[in-house]
């Protein structure tokens, strides 16, 4: 049962995590807000994580770890939800889909030290105004910074519950395949959601979408980012639920007789001796080594591959969306399987399992570097690239 419930927490965590992501194109145009501050946002949940990701690992056995982690959830939801300020109409001056197709051949023959802005009231001066700027975009990061902090208790106490109580033969493979594996149909359904919700207008229900003349393909296109954080918000709050009623502790597997035996005299002072100690293991320090080099590569891939693959190859965000939930990540669930499988096949000790850990992950690191072959020629357009030579390109 508990398995059950964490592969479910995992494959919650990763449905919310992937559809934030898979929305910062989204939420950068919704708050026209910068790239960078779109970074921020998406760093902020590593910030929350990391806030509480010590003291909850360092702890962990000395506390009600289900119920931690249960707790957890419920922060998760929470700062889901948050991350949901308004879902109300917007305009974007002269980049507005309400405005007349005509405004652009205008525009060209209006002096160029002149603003959008301005250019857009000469033609539309009641019709095509410019919103207010907003900072609603506070309300998403600070919902990102609490999914942080509600998800840092999931890996670390669900990943040593499990490793307590069972077999240690059986370990890797219930973490390998049922929990991570499990846990990564999350992202997977939480790309294809996003590429759902990014078809759909911002305004979705409130707005005749018949009215608009862009579509998803437009890069004025703002999706319905919001929708699908209701849905990932319910989602978290239902992982908690079964966490409230399991037990502190459980039976060894394979002795039902007698309860394991957990260590809890960790003291605060004990702290610092406990981490010199883990620093030097040069066990744990190739591990880490290896996680830093795995995420500093998979997190901004994931953030801004969207937007790169946009721009790039001039695809819709909702099919860029669509293509990495439909390719990416079931790679990555059969690869997780398979570390799992390959572990308890050959039945690897620590230093093979951080001999085949280094191998893998040097090889995803080399493979990663295809990526500076992808790009295309960059297109000339008449007055951003090259000069218009006097000329001027009037649209119907």
């Amino acid at each position: 049962i508990f398995l059950g419930a964490l592969a479910f927490s995992f494959f919650a965590k990763g449905f919310s995590g992937s559809y934030m992501k898979s929305m910062s194109t989204q939420i950068e145009r919704r708050f026209e807000i910068s790239s960078s501050v779109v970074g921020i946002i998406d760093g902020s949940f590593e910030i929350g994580n990391l806030m509480v990701m010590i003291l909850v690992s360092y702890l962990g056995s000395k506390v009600h770890r289900p119920k931690v982690i249960a707790a957890g959830c419920l922060i998760m939801s929470f700062g889901t939800f948050l991350s949901k300020p308004d879902n109300n109409q917007i305009y974007y001056g002269c980049f507005s889909p309400y405005c007349s197709k005509g405004i652009i051949s205008f525009l060209l023959q209006i002096s160029s030290s002149e603003t959008y802005f301005q250019k857009c009231k000469y033609v539309f001066p009641t019709g095509c105004e410019k919103a207010a700027s907003s900072y609603l975009w506070i309300f998403v990061l600070m919902g990102n910074l609490l999914r942080g902090i509600g998800e840092a208790p999931i890996m670390p106490l669900g990943v040593s519950y499990v490793d307590d109580f069972s077999k240690e033969e059986n370990s890797a493979f219930y973490i390998g395949n049922k929990l991570i594996s499990c846990g990564m149909v999350g992202p997977t359904l939480g790309f294809l959601l996003g590429s759902f919700c990014a078809n759909l207008w911002v305004d979705v229900g409130v707005v005749d979408l018949e009215s608009l003349t862009i579509n998803p393909k437009d890069t004025r296109w703002v999706g319905a980012w919001w929708l699908g954080l209701v849905i990932c918000g319910a989602v978290s709050f239902l992982s908690s639920l079964p966490f409230w009623f399991l037990p502190y502790s459980l039976p060894k597997e394979g002795d039902e007789r007698n309860l394991k035996k957990l260590n809890t005299q960790l003291s605060f002072p004990d702290f610092l001796p406990t981490l010199k100690k883990l620093l030097g293991n040069p066990v744990f320090l190739v591990y880490l080594f290896l996680t830093i080099l795995q995420y500093n590569s998979m997190v901004g891939l994931i953030t801004f591959e969207t937007k790169f693959m946009e721009q790039q190859f001039n695809v819709s965000v909702s099919r860029a969306i669509f293509l990495i939930g439909v390719i990416l990540l079931p790679i990555t669930i059969l690869g997780m399987f398979l570390g799992g499988f390959i572990i308890k096949k050959f039945k690897l000790h620590i230093t093979g399992m951080v001999k085949f850990g280094c191998a893998t992950f040097i090889a995803a690191y080399l493979l990663n570097l295809l990526y500076f072959t992808c790009d295309c020629e960059v297109l000339q357009v008449a007055g951003l690239t090259v000069s218009y030579s006097g000329f001027f390109m009037v649209f119907s």
